[in-house]
């Protein structure tokens, strides 16, 4: 029957024949004849790249800043409207601001927040979403752009357990809610009206919802579900509005765990891979088209890659993680992605 196929379709069918049927890479006992499996280079990674993302257009960014000796836990980097790099530490709750010529400076001091996320707001203020204790004391507080005059937008009386957050065009904002478990899906994606007045699900049931980010268009959402794996898409038909069978998920994670995510203006999502050193780039339809590793990946070094920022005015992609276990220190990574970043109201 190959004969009655074109040339290209039996040459196809031959190769996958073969492939069915060849012999697996394996090491035999001395004698005895029992096979045994045995590490190949693709696999003797601490963190190995799985197979389905093997092929992708794979670069490696570089150390561009160190931020502390210590393996602080970074997370939620954004650009302001002056090109100053935002970010904060976890554990501390500290807020950082870092100047276009690397300047590193505290704006918001050691605290009990437990930070994890960041955004600027059309006025201007720092809008920070806290996890507290990751019980019962998270809250979303906005600072002045000096770090001063500390406000309270969504109390820990309100339940939630807030890590990231973005601002939409009519001054409103949605946020991650970090609760739950891969068995107990309570946590969700919620709407905080402009007025702060509201707070709506949009995405409830996920099993610790994670990152969150916008479009450049605005009408799509994106998020990421922490605990079971999973890339959500939304397609918006007003803040709250989800569009008839407008929600995917485009794509499920192999391995821990998909943080962070930032948007280009190509539409493309970038996600951060918590445990795995490396970001995934996924396009407008949640089809994976890239990866950024950090340096070290094979070795099983800078693992704790939460979150990134894109540079509105270029290329660059600005990546946070640190080295706990390995030579210690808490680091920036510089990269260039796809498009410039998607341009956040009141930031950058």
């Amino acid at each position: 029957m190959i004969g009655t196929f074109p040339r290209a379709a039996a040459a196809a069918a031959v190769a996958l024949a073969a492939a069915l049927t060849a012999t697996p890479a394996v090491a035999s006992a001395a004698d005895d004849g029992v096979q045994a499996l045995a590490y190949t280079a693709d696999i003797r990674s601490p963190i190995p790249i799985p197979p389905a993302e093997q092929d992708l257009q794979t670069i490696v960014a570089k150390r561009w800043f160190k931020v502390s000796d210590e393996p602080l836990q970074l997370e939620g980097p954004v650009f302001d409207a002056d090109g100053n790099l935002l970010f904060v530490e976890v554990f501390g709750g500290r807020v950082f601001r870092l100047s276009p010529d690397r300047e590193l400076e505290t704006l918001v001091g050691k605290n009990d927040l437990g930070s994890a996320g960041l955004a600027v707001g059309d006025d201007g203020r720092i809008y920070i979403a806290g996890l507290g204790n990751f019980k019962d004391t998270g809250r979303i507080v906005s600072v002045a752009p000096d770090g001063s005059d500390m406000q309270t937008v969504v109390p820990a009386s309100a339940g939630y357990l807030p890590d990231d957050l973005v601002f939409d065009d009519d001054g409103g904002f949605y946020f991650t809610d970090f609760q739950g478990t891969s068995t107990e899906p309570v946590g969700g994606v919620y709407y905080v009206s402009p007025d702060g007045g509201d707070i709506t699900p949009v995405l409830p049931n996920m099993a610790i919802a994670n990152g969150v980010a916008l479009g450049p268009d605005g009408e799509k959402l994106w998020a990421t579900e922490f605990s079971a794996g999973r890339l959500h898409r939304l397609e918006m038909k007003g803040p709250t509005t989800v569009a008839p069978f407008g929600t995917a998920v485009p794509y499920h994670f192999t391995g821990c765990c998909p943080d962070s995510m930032r948007t280009d203006t190509d539409g493309n999502v970038y996600v951060s891979m918590y445990g795995q050193a490396r970001v995934l780039v996924f396009n407008d339809v949640g089809i994976p088209i890239g990866q950024i590793l950090l340096p070290g990946h094979d070795e099983g070094r800078f693992l704790h890659s939460t979150s990134l920022a894109i540079s509105p005015d270029g290329r660059d992609v600005y990546i946070v993680s640190n080295d706990r276990g390995g030579e210690g220190g808490a680091w920036i990574f510089k990269a260039r992605g796809f498009a410039s970043g998607t341009r956040q109201p009141g930031g950058g």
